[in-house]
């Protein structure tokens, strides 16, 4: 016994399609529907077996033919897709869509059907405002829907079959873009807060226990943000090769007692990873030469190095009981990490092979805590000035006695360093003198205070007199009334984009070097691209070297140094030891 036939008639049948009906499916059960849209929505709920239409009407049976086309495509591409009245309700989907709303959602209201969800915007009523725009015209809208998924949707007005609005909306899952975007914000304030362990936190801990601190948050964010629960960091030493267990969380006993040195053979993924300085997935371990057991029952780990100025200081493994459990991303996240606890490990010092003498930290520790008020005195006596000038020269020349009084603190702190420390400190142990740089007067522009305290510490090393602004307008000001050589400028102030800051430097000090900074390549605006075109000849991408630095601040004037946007692109070295924005 067979089942009914069923047979979709659209349009008016005609006496010859009626006929052959009666003659040949007496017993087939026939739905008619009046117009093509209806017709599509019932092959949307409901299966049949045939479709047949007059073909006496040559406008039906083109769009049929259309109509079936369209279904077997739109059937057929990742995207959602759903015909949608004026009314929202939902007059075909494709299976997409439909598994985004758990069933079927023809007949239902289009939020409804997707579970009420958040309309984030930029357009908050993509309906209304597709059904009053003109045919052919899209507007763009982002949905909040259950289960933490995001769709962008497109909604475009088509033509309207017997007079009745129709929408076309097409939505993208780009929950994994935005997951991967709100992962590496996560992992970019992890690293700030790592290396927030110094300065001012830190001078009263002990070694040990600013050790412990940096261990603990390390622990948290890997579990926190990289979802990772087994963990090893290993230092290298550079005299003896020795791998130095530094922390391991969920390892055998054996693996965190295992003597490892650096080398490409015999010493697991982790002295591979460590003579080679290149990140290492270990898809099978059962299948790997390279692995040596570190975590009970790992089927896979990750192992990258750690690297501060493109030197290998230590290595760090994560494992997983799943087979193939790393990706790409899995690397490059890791990778990133990993640079953020280089950079802290440096700031604690765990690194450095020699000691700074007692009259040279105490030099550096009033420095550092003496820069940044004394850059808001003369942010603050630099922006009064400007009200000033023309207006009463009494106040105006208080001010200038206030802005030399507060510089000549600074100067008279470094002339006592040097007094104290005949030989000029370097930023590592057999740094090169830069004489370009004795005397070059910098206006530093951060909102980040880790970055301005680090910007005083580092340049100060090397003879520079360096000022600081927290925000564009405080810049503009100082650079105005300031006689400056170069300014940095982080292309992330909160007052300006980075394409206004470099403009308006350049207008504020036509004779200073403009050196905009940004992290991670981060340039949602194209700031870096409009300066380029601008003239903008010098980038410095946190974290960044002394040589790109040097190159920035002093090297040819056509940016063709190390320091231009040629070649500033390593995410491995580290001059200020924090990212910053």
């Amino acid at each position: 016994m067979t089942d009914q036939l069923r047979i979709l008639v659209l349009g008016e049948a005609g006496p010859a399609t009626s006929d052959w009906l009666r003659r040949c499916q007496p017993d087939a059960e026939t739905v008619e529907v009046a117009s093509w849209l209806d017709g599509l929505e019932k092959l949307g709920r409901e299966k049949f077996d045939l479709v047949l239409t007059n073909p006496v009407d040559a406008h039906v049976l083109d769009s049929v033919r259309k109509l079936l086309q369209s279904r077997r495509v739109l059937a057929a591409i990742p995207d959602g897709v759903a015909l949608v009245n004026g009314d929202r309700t939902v007059r075909w989907s494709n299976p997409a869509f439909d598994a985004w709303c758990d069933g079927s959602a023809v007949g239902r209201d289009f939020y409804e059907a997707l579970g009420t969800p958040y309309v984030m915007g930029p357009e908050k009523c993509p309906f209304r405002t597709a059904s009053q725009a003109e045919h052919g015209h899209t507007v763009m809208s982002r949905l909040q829907c259950r289960c933490n998924r995001e769709l962008e949707l497109q909604v475009t007005r088509i033509a309207e079959p017997d007079g009745e609005p129709l929408l076309v909306a097409v939505g993208r899952d780009i929950t994994a873009i935005v997951q991967q975007q709100q992962k590496l914000d996560a992992l970019y304030k992890a690293g700030r807060e790592l290396a927030a362990l110094a300065p001012e936190h830190l001078s009263e801990m002990s070694a040990e226990e600013r050790v412990e601190l940096l261990k603990l948050n390390i622990r948290r964010f890997t579990r926190d943000i990289l979802r990772y629960e087994v963990v090893e960091i290993r230092l290298l030493d550079r005299q003896t090769g020795r791998l130095v267990p530094l922390l391991q969380e969920g390892m055998i006993p054996e693996a965190a007692d295992r003597a490892m040195l650096a080398a490409p053979l015999g010493q697991g993924v982790t002295g591979h990873v460590a003579a080679t300085g290149k990140s290492y997935v270990c898809a099978d371990t059962a299948a790997d030469p390279l692995y040596v057991q570190g975590a009970p029952g790992a089927r896979s780990s990750l192992t990258v190095p750690l690297l501060f100025q493109d030197l290998v200081v230590g290595t760090i493994n994560v494992e997983s009981p799943q087979p193939n459990a790393f990706g790409e991303s899995d690397r490059q996240f890791l990778e990133l990490f990993g640079q953020e606890i280089a950079a802290a490990l440096h700031t604690l010092e765990l690194l450095s092979a020699e000691k700074r003498s007692t009259a040279t930290q105490s030099v550096e520790a009033i420095s550092r805590e003496v820069a940044l008020p004394v850059d808001d005195i003369l942010a603050s006596a630099t922006s009064i000035l400007e009200r000033y000038i023309g207006h009463d020269a009494e106040i105006g020349d208080k001010l200038r006695k206030i802005l030399a009084d507060a510089r000549s603190i600074k100067a008279c702190i470094q002339k006592v360093g040097e007094t104290i420390v005949p030989a000029p400190a370097s930023a590592q142990p057999g740094a090169p003198a830069l004489p370009a740089l004795k005397g070059l007067r910098v206006l530093v522009a951060d909102n980040d205070d880790r970055v301005r305290r680090s910007a005083h510490s580092l340049l100060g090393r090397w003879g520079c007199v360096v000022e600081t602004a927290r925000d564009a307008h405080e810049a503009m000001t100082m650079a105005r009334l300031g006689n400056y050589d170069a300014v940095l400028a982080d292309i992330r102030l909160p007052d300006q984009s980075g394409y206004e800051v470099y403009r308006g430097l350049r207008e504020a000090a036509p004779r200073a070097r403009v050196v905009l900074m940004t992290g991670y390549g981060y340039d949602p605006t194209h700031s870096l691209v409009k300066a380029r075109q601008d003239g903008l000849k010098h980038v410095l991408f946190k974290p960044f070297r002394v040589d790109q630095l040097m190159d920035a601040l002093a090297g040819p004037a056509d940016g063709a140094g190390k320091g231009t946007t040629h070649d500033l692109g390593s995410p491995h070295s580290s001059l200020v030891r924090v990212t910053g924005n």
